[in-house]
């Protein structure tokens, strides 16, 4: 009950104060430039790393990329900078 009371006050300070929604719900914010890198914040961990995929945990499920020749070029504990050719962004809601 109380997670739930926690995440209508969240989404109405959110509504009414005008703050980015990714800063105040613990979303993901993702940018991608192209198909060739892409900078993902406010991950929890990596999950699993292969030169084809990438998939990486957030809070609410995970965050799986996938393409050819991915190399990581920034890892910190909340940011990672990915380069290479991306196919896919997939959410996994689990």
């Amino acid at each position: 009950m109380a997670k739930k009371w926690g995440q209508i006050v969240r989404n109405w300070v959110t509504k009414n104060m005008e703050l980015p929604h990714d800063v105040m719900m613990d979303l993901p914010r993702i940018t991608m430039v192209g198909q060739i890198h892409i900078y993902i914040e406010n991950h929890r961990g990596l999950l699993t790393f292969s030169d084809k995929e990438i998939r990486l945990l957030l809070k609410q499920g995970q965050l799986l990329v996938k393409g050819k020749a991915f190399v990581i070029k920034t890892i910190l504990p909340e940011e990672i900078l990915l380069e290479g050719k991306i196919d896919q962004v997939i959410y996994i809601n689990e």
